[in-house]
């Protein structure tokens, strides 16, 4: 077991696709809540967990860290301190899910888009995807290297 922690710890591999998956799934998320923030405040509203008055803040702020961390992350620019951001969504993004799933409260989780669908995804399954993007970026922030490119790893 010992072993399989050092080679987990000590692959540079495993932290350039964690860094990547993380990078490209944030940046894909903001896209569309940067497009239509009027759509994507209308979701957060409905989580029916936020004062109205922090609801438009909420909606812009969050895409521009989504996508500022996304780019950090692709590009290996404080890598540690975007999964760390990243985390932290995550967890809030987690909290929200789970107070809305002990609740028995339907919404549109607007995770990679800002229109209301009308499809609520499994919360259940939102959360488990959560938590398997946290585990990933727990890897960086814990086992990550040096700052470097990912485009510079690729070619080294």
């Amino acid at each position: 077991m010992n072993n399989l922690r050092l080679s987990i710890k000590n692959n540079s591999w495993i932290e350039l696709a964690a860094r990547w998956i993380l990078g490209l799934t944030f940046i894909y998320a903001s896209y569309h809540k940067i497009v239509s923030p009027a759509d994507f405040a209308k979701i957060v509203y409905g989580y029916d967990l936020f004062p109205e008055i922090f609801i438009n803040l909420i909606a812009i702020v969050i895409p521009f860290l989504e996508l500022t961390a996304g780019f950090a992350l692709i590009i290996g620019f404080y890598p540690r301190s975007a999964a760390i951001i990243i985390n932290g969504l995550l967890l809030a993004f987690i909290t929200v899910l789970t107070i809305n799933l002990i609740r028995g409260h339907e919404f549109d989780c607007g995770c990679f888009s800002a229109a209301q669908s009308g499809y609520a995804s499994s919360p259940k399954v939102m959360i488990l995807r959560d938590v398997i993007y946290f585990v990933l970026g727990m890897q960086i922030v814990l086992f990550g290297g040096k700052r470097r490119s990912g485009f510079g790893r690729l070619i080294s």
